[in-house]
């Protein structure tokens, strides 16, 4: 009788490992964009600080600390931070998106899916809906991953971005700087 007590005690808990959030791991995860200067020399940046959530309902939301980017060039991780996305008025980006759960529950440990989700990506104060390809494969019970498929082009217009380009162009003294920014990602979330 006391082993069937416990046993209906523990099933609540069952239920909570099974519901928990999955979380973006920041170590395991990162956001590339690509910056072209003088229209043909390209460069690889990332973010260092990402924090997301994926809730059982499929909520996700993946912020990013945009006075973490990663130049490899500190005078200039630190011109792009203010001048560019003036990290003291908007520190973070935003990404949110609704995950269908049923395709989630339906990828087999080992294998992965396609799926084409519309995000909302809250940006210099601006919000923009994007569509992104990702590929999703499912590690283990506990462990996801969510990548690009192909870069999403984001253009500088479209978060009123264009004026800080064209003060780091002036700066650097640079003929140009592309308006145009592809963006990959590969995020590694767990439970």
């Amino acid at each position: 009788m006391k082993s069937i007590l416990i046993g209906l005690l523990l099933i609540p808990l069952s239920f909570v490992t099974t519901a928990a959030n999955w979380n973006v791991v920041n170590d395991r995860s990162n956001v590339n964009f690509i910056s072209i200067k003088k229209a043909d020399i390209a460069e690889v940046h990332h973010f260092k600080q990402l924090a997301g959530t994926l809730t059982e309902a499929g909520d996700f939301e993946l912020t990013v600390s945009l006075a973490s980017v990663d130049t490899k060039v500190p005078i200039r991780d630190q011109r792009m931070g203010s001048l560019l996305f003036e990290v003291d008025k908007y520190p973070h980006l935003t990404l949110s998106a609704k995950v269908d759960t049923d395709l989630l529950s339906q990828i087999s440990i080992g294998d992965s899916v396609e799926a084409a989700i519309e995000g909302t990506v809250d940006l210099h104060g601006k919000k923009v809906k994007i569509p992104f390809i990702v590929s999703i494969a499912k590690l283990s019970e506990s462990k996801l991953i969510v990548a690009s498929v192909m870069p999403v082009i984001v253009n500088s217009d479209s978060f009123e971005l264009t004026q800080g380009i064209d003060k780091l162009r002036e700066v650097a003294g640079l003929s140009a700087i592309s308006k145009a920014v592809p963006v990959s990602f590969i995020l590694y979330l767990k439970k």
